[in-house]
Protein backbone atom coordinates (compact mmCIF):
# COMPACT_ATOMS: atom_id res chain seq x y z
CA UNK A 1 0.00 0.00 0.00
CA UNK A 2 2.68 2.34 0.97
CA UNK A 3 4.92 1.67 -2.72
CA UNK A 4 1.45 2.34 -4.50
CA UNK A 5 0.80 6.17 -2.44
CA UNK A 6 4.36 7.01 -3.23
CA UNK A 7 3.95 5.77 -6.87
CA UNK A 8 0.78 8.35 -7.01
CA UNK A 9 2.69 10.94 -5.84
CA UNK A 10 5.73 10.62 -8.10
CA UNK A 11 2.96 10.58 -11.31
CA UNK A 12 0.67 13.50 -9.98
CA UNK A 13 4.13 15.35 -9.29
CA UNK A 14 5.73 14.71 -12.64
CA UNK A 15 2.37 15.73 -13.96
CA UNK A 16 2.36 19.47 -12.71
CA UNK A 17 5.97 19.86 -13.25
CA UNK A 18 6.05 18.96 -16.83
CA UNK A 19 2.77 21.30 -17.47
CA UNK A 20 4.61 24.58 -14.97
CA UNK A 21 8.23 24.12 -16.68
CA UNK A 22 7.09 25.82 -19.81
CA UNK A 23 10.00 27.14 -20.70
CA UNK A 24 13.30 26.66 -21.83
CA UNK A 25 16.94 27.21 -23.32
CA UNK A 26 17.30 29.79 -25.99
CA UNK A 27 15.93 27.81 -29.52
CA UNK A 28 17.39 28.71 -33.01
CA UNK A 29 14.73 29.28 -35.50
CA UNK A 30 14.45 28.34 -39.11
CA UNK A 31 12.34 31.05 -40.15
CA UNK A 32 14.09 33.73 -41.15
CA UNK A 33 15.61 36.82 -40.23
CA UNK A 34 13.39 39.97 -39.58
CA UNK A 35 15.48 43.33 -38.41
CA UNK A 36 14.90 46.76 -38.95
CA UNK A 37 13.35 48.53 -36.62
CA UNK A 38 12.92 52.71 -37.98
CA UNK A 39 10.07 54.37 -37.09
CA UNK A 40 8.31 57.51 -36.43
CA UNK A 41 4.70 58.73 -34.69
CA UNK A 42 1.66 58.13 -37.23
CA UNK A 43 1.26 61.95 -37.51
CA UNK A 44 5.02 63.20 -37.99
CA UNK A 45 6.89 63.41 -41.06
CA UNK A 46 10.06 61.46 -40.89
CA UNK A 47 12.98 60.41 -42.86
CA UNK A 48 16.02 58.63 -41.78
CA UNK A 49 19.06 56.99 -42.58
CA UNK A 50 20.66 54.21 -40.49
CA UNK A 51 23.44 51.55 -41.35
CA UNK A 52 22.60 48.12 -41.04
CA UNK A 53 25.24 47.41 -37.86
CA UNK A 54 23.11 50.50 -35.98
CA UNK A 55 19.57 49.02 -36.23
CA UNK A 56 17.86 47.29 -32.77
CA UNK A 57 17.04 44.10 -31.97
CA UNK A 58 13.89 43.26 -33.27
CA UNK A 59 12.22 41.26 -29.95
CA UNK A 60 8.34 40.13 -30.75
CA UNK A 61 6.38 39.29 -27.73
CA UNK A 62 3.31 36.62 -27.82
CA UNK A 63 1.38 37.71 -25.02
CA UNK A 64 -2.07 38.53 -23.58
CA UNK A 65 -4.00 40.24 -20.97
CA UNK A 66 -5.09 37.04 -18.86
CA UNK A 67 -1.27 35.53 -19.16
CA UNK A 68 0.37 36.38 -15.70
CA UNK A 69 3.43 34.82 -16.57
CA UNK A 70 3.93 37.69 -19.59
CA UNK A 71 3.80 40.21 -16.98
CA UNK A 72 7.18 39.12 -15.77
CA UNK A 73 8.44 38.39 -19.37
CA UNK A 74 7.81 41.94 -20.34
CA UNK A 75 9.17 43.90 -17.15
CA UNK A 76 12.46 41.40 -17.50
CA UNK A 77 12.44 43.09 -21.26
CA UNK A 78 11.66 46.40 -20.12
CA UNK A 79 14.68 46.40 -18.17
CA UNK A 80 17.01 45.11 -20.97
CA UNK A 81 15.73 47.32 -23.07
CA UNK A 82 17.00 50.55 -20.80
CA UNK A 83 20.21 49.18 -21.09
CA UNK A 84 20.59 48.14 -25.17
CA UNK A 85 19.40 48.89 -28.23
CA UNK A 86 16.11 46.93 -29.17
CA UNK A 87 12.88 47.49 -29.95
CA UNK A 88 9.96 45.38 -29.03
CA UNK A 89 6.53 44.26 -30.72
CA UNK A 90 3.84 43.07 -28.85
CA UNK A 91 1.20 40.09 -30.56
CA UNK A 92 -1.82 39.78 -28.49
CA UNK A 93 -3.34 36.05 -29.07
CA UNK A 94 -6.07 36.52 -31.26
CA UNK A 95 -7.40 33.08 -32.51
CA UNK A 96 -10.16 31.77 -30.51
CA UNK A 97 -9.57 33.82 -28.23
CA UNK A 98 -12.12 35.27 -25.40
CA UNK A 99 -10.56 37.87 -23.22
CA UNK A 100 -8.10 39.45 -24.63
CA UNK A 101 -9.38 42.55 -27.19
CA UNK A 102 -6.11 43.35 -29.19
CA UNK A 103 -4.95 40.69 -31.04
CA UNK A 104 -5.93 40.54 -34.59
CA UNK A 105 -6.35 36.82 -36.66
CA UNK A 106 -4.22 37.81 -39.32
CA UNK A 107 -1.30 38.92 -37.00
CA UNK A 108 -2.12 35.79 -34.35
CA UNK A 109 -1.96 33.35 -37.67
CA UNK A 110 1.54 35.30 -38.60
CA UNK A 111 3.35 34.65 -35.44
CA UNK A 112 2.17 30.65 -35.23
CA UNK A 113 3.05 30.27 -38.91
CA UNK A 114 6.37 31.85 -38.74
CA UNK A 115 7.02 30.61 -34.83
CA UNK A 116 4.58 27.80 -34.29
CA UNK A 117 3.60 29.25 -31.23
CA UNK A 118 -0.25 29.30 -29.78
CA UNK A 119 1.13 29.58 -26.19
CA UNK A 120 2.16 32.87 -24.39
CA UNK A 121 4.64 34.28 -23.28
CA UNK A 122 7.37 33.89 -25.89
CA UNK A 123 9.80 35.98 -26.99
CA UNK A 124 11.47 35.93 -30.75
CA UNK A 125 14.54 37.83 -31.07
CA UNK A 126 15.69 39.18 -34.56
CA UNK A 127 13.20 36.31 -35.90
CA UNK A 128 15.99 33.95 -35.25
CA UNK A 129 15.94 32.43 -31.86
CA UNK A 130 12.78 32.01 -29.39
CA UNK A 131 12.75 31.79 -25.50
CA UNK A 132 9.47 29.99 -24.39
CA UNK A 133 7.66 30.66 -21.41
CA UNK A 134 8.76 32.46 -18.27
CA UNK A 135 11.70 30.14 -16.17
CA UNK A 136 15.01 31.92 -15.84
CA UNK A 137 18.07 29.90 -17.26
CA UNK A 138 20.29 31.48 -15.64
CA UNK A 139 20.18 33.98 -12.63
CA UNK A 140 17.68 36.24 -14.01
CA UNK A 141 15.34 36.24 -17.11
CA UNK A 142 17.27 39.71 -17.60
CA UNK A 143 20.04 37.65 -18.37
CA UNK A 144 18.59 35.21 -20.46
CA UNK A 145 17.38 37.98 -22.71
CA UNK A 146 20.47 40.05 -22.48
CA UNK A 147 22.55 37.40 -23.65
CA UNK A 148 20.63 37.01 -26.90
CA UNK A 149 20.00 40.41 -27.44
CA UNK A 150 24.17 40.96 -27.52
CA UNK A 151 24.61 38.41 -30.06
CA UNK A 152 25.30 40.30 -33.76
CA UNK A 153 23.44 39.99 -36.57
CA UNK A 154 26.11 40.88 -39.13
CA UNK A 155 23.74 42.03 -41.87
CA UNK A 156 27.26 43.66 -43.43
CA UNK A 157 27.80 47.11 -44.43
CA UNK A 158 24.48 48.41 -46.00
CA UNK A 159 22.16 51.07 -45.10
CA UNK A 160 18.63 51.33 -44.98
CA UNK A 161 16.38 54.62 -45.73
CA UNK A 162 13.18 55.22 -44.46
CA UNK A 163 10.63 57.46 -44.93
CA UNK A 164 6.85 58.41 -43.82
CA UNK A 165 4.79 61.58 -44.87
CA UNK A 166 1.13 61.27 -43.22
CA UNK A 167 -1.82 62.21 -46.03
CA UNK A 168 -4.75 62.03 -43.26
CA UNK A 169 -5.30 60.63 -39.80
CA UNK A 170 -4.91 57.08 -40.70
CA UNK A 171 -3.36 57.30 -43.68
CA UNK A 172 0.16 58.45 -45.04
CA UNK A 173 3.25 57.76 -47.96
CA UNK A 174 5.67 54.96 -46.88
CA UNK A 175 9.34 55.35 -48.94
CA UNK A 176 11.88 52.73 -48.28
CA UNK A 177 15.36 51.38 -49.62
CA UNK A 178 18.39 49.57 -48.56
CA UNK A 179 21.86 48.69 -49.93
CA UNK A 180 21.91 45.03 -48.23
CA UNK A 181 23.35 42.50 -49.88
CA UNK A 182 20.24 40.01 -49.91
CA UNK A 183 22.88 36.97 -51.01
CA UNK A 184 23.71 36.29 -47.25
CA UNK A 185 20.45 35.15 -46.41
CA UNK A 186 20.14 31.76 -48.87
CA UNK A 187 17.23 31.26 -50.59
CA UNK A 188 13.78 32.83 -50.52
CA UNK A 189 12.80 35.99 -50.72
CA UNK A 190 14.17 39.28 -48.49
CA UNK A 191 10.74 41.75 -48.42
CA UNK A 192 9.95 44.99 -46.50
CA UNK A 193 7.01 45.71 -44.14
CA UNK A 194 5.26 48.49 -42.58
CA UNK A 195 4.31 47.47 -38.88
CA UNK A 196 1.83 49.67 -37.70
CA UNK A 197 2.39 49.55 -33.51
CA UNK A 198 0.58 51.21 -30.70
CA UNK A 199 2.05 52.60 -28.17
CA UNK A 200 -0.32 51.56 -24.66
CA UNK A 201 -3.89 50.52 -24.94
CA UNK A 202 -5.95 50.43 -21.32
CA UNK A 203 -8.17 47.13 -20.63
CA UNK A 204 -9.04 47.08 -17.11
CA UNK A 205 -10.55 44.04 -17.38
CA UNK A 206 -7.19 41.52 -18.18
CA UNK A 207 -6.50 39.38 -15.41
CA UNK A 208 -3.37 39.57 -15.66
CA UNK A 209 -3.84 43.18 -13.40
CA UNK A 210 -1.21 45.19 -15.95
CA UNK A 211 -3.96 47.40 -17.16
CA UNK A 212 -1.82 49.65 -19.58
CA UNK A 213 -0.93 47.60 -22.35
CA UNK A 214 1.96 48.39 -24.61
CA UNK A 215 3.69 48.15 -27.96
CA UNK A 216 0.28 46.84 -29.25
CA UNK A 217 0.73 45.14 -33.36
CA UNK A 218 -1.76 46.84 -35.05
CA UNK A 219 -1.32 45.55 -38.59
CA UNK A 220 1.58 44.22 -40.65
CA UNK A 221 1.77 45.89 -44.60
CA UNK A 222 3.61 44.27 -46.89
CA UNK A 223 5.59 46.92 -49.06
CA UNK A 224 6.88 44.77 -51.71
CA UNK A 225 10.27 44.63 -53.35
CA UNK A 226 12.73 45.43 -50.49
CA UNK A 227 15.76 47.35 -52.45
CA UNK A 228 13.58 50.34 -52.81
CA UNK A 229 9.59 51.92 -53.58
CA UNK A 230 6.91 53.58 -52.18
CA UNK A 231 3.51 53.74 -51.12
CA UNK A 232 0.03 54.92 -50.25
CA UNK A 233 -1.54 52.89 -47.09
CA UNK A 234 -4.20 52.91 -44.77
CA UNK A 235 -3.74 52.47 -41.22
CA UNK A 236 -5.88 51.07 -38.59
CA UNK A 237 -7.64 53.23 -35.75
CA UNK A 238 -5.74 53.02 -32.69
CA UNK A 239 -7.94 51.57 -29.21
CA UNK A 240 -7.36 54.70 -27.96
CA UNK A 241 -5.71 57.36 -27.82
CA UNK A 242 -3.73 59.07 -30.62
CA UNK A 243 -0.47 56.92 -30.48
CA UNK A 244 0.47 54.84 -33.32
CA UNK A 245 3.76 54.37 -34.71
CA UNK A 246 5.02 53.12 -38.00
CA UNK A 247 8.28 50.66 -38.37
CA UNK A 248 10.02 50.05 -41.25
CA UNK A 249 10.99 46.06 -41.01
CA UNK A 250 12.59 43.33 -43.58
CA UNK A 251 12.04 39.92 -43.03
CA UNK A 252 13.30 36.99 -44.73
CA UNK A 253 11.15 34.64 -45.74
CA UNK A 254 13.05 31.42 -46.83
CA UNK A 255 11.48 28.54 -49.07
CA UNK A 256 9.96 26.00 -47.26
CA UNK A 257 10.00 22.35 -48.92
CA UNK A 258 6.58 20.94 -49.33
CA UNK A 259 5.84 17.75 -47.48
CA UNK A 260 3.20 15.75 -48.94
CA UNK A 261 0.57 14.24 -47.24
CA UNK A 262 -0.50 10.25 -46.85
CA UNK A 263 -2.93 9.40 -49.38
CA UNK A 264 -4.48 6.84 -46.81
CA UNK A 265 -5.75 8.66 -43.37
CA UNK A 266 -3.53 7.89 -40.23
CA UNK A 267 -4.56 4.88 -38.66
CA UNK A 268 -5.74 5.58 -34.49
CA UNK A 269 -2.16 4.71 -33.10
CA UNK A 270 -0.30 6.62 -35.92
CA UNK A 271 -2.62 9.76 -35.24
CA UNK A 272 -1.49 9.54 -31.38
CA UNK A 273 2.28 8.69 -32.19
CA UNK A 274 2.26 12.88 -32.71
CA UNK A 275 0.42 14.06 -29.88
CA UNK A 276 2.36 16.22 -27.21
CA UNK A 277 4.32 14.57 -24.15
CA UNK A 278 2.52 16.06 -21.82
CA UNK A 279 -0.61 14.09 -23.13
CA UNK A 280 1.01 10.97 -22.32
CA UNK A 281 2.02 12.10 -18.67
CA UNK A 282 -1.62 13.18 -18.60
CA UNK A 283 -3.14 9.67 -19.64
CA UNK A 284 -0.18 7.91 -16.88
CA UNK A 285 -1.28 10.06 -14.07
CA UNK A 286 -5.01 9.62 -14.97
CA UNK A 287 -4.24 5.73 -15.03
CA UNK A 288 -2.54 5.48 -11.78
CA UNK A 289 -4.88 7.86 -9.86
CA UNK A 290 -7.84 5.43 -11.25
CA UNK A 291 -6.17 2.60 -9.86
CA UNK A 292 -5.29 4.30 -6.54
CA UNK A 293 -8.28 5.16 -5.93
CA UNK A 294 -9.65 1.89 -6.45
CA UNK A 295 -7.06 0.23 -3.89
CA UNK A 296 -7.57 2.52 -1.26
Amino acid sequence: MELRRRLFVVLIATLFCATAASAGAAETLEAGAVFGGQSTEANTSSVSTVNLSDLPTIVEVYTATWCSNCVDVEHALDDVENNLSMQQYHTHRSISEVQDPFGTDEIDKRYHDRYGRWSPPAVVFNGSTMIKGSVAQSESLQQDFTTVVQQPLFLGNGTSTFGWAPTGDLSGTVTWSTTIDQTQFGEGSLQAYLWVVEASAYFEDGSNGLENYPHIMRAVIPLGDVVQGSMDVQLPAAFDGNDLSVHLVYQFNPVIEVVEEPDEPLTPAEDSAGLPFIHSLTTIAMIGAAAYARRW
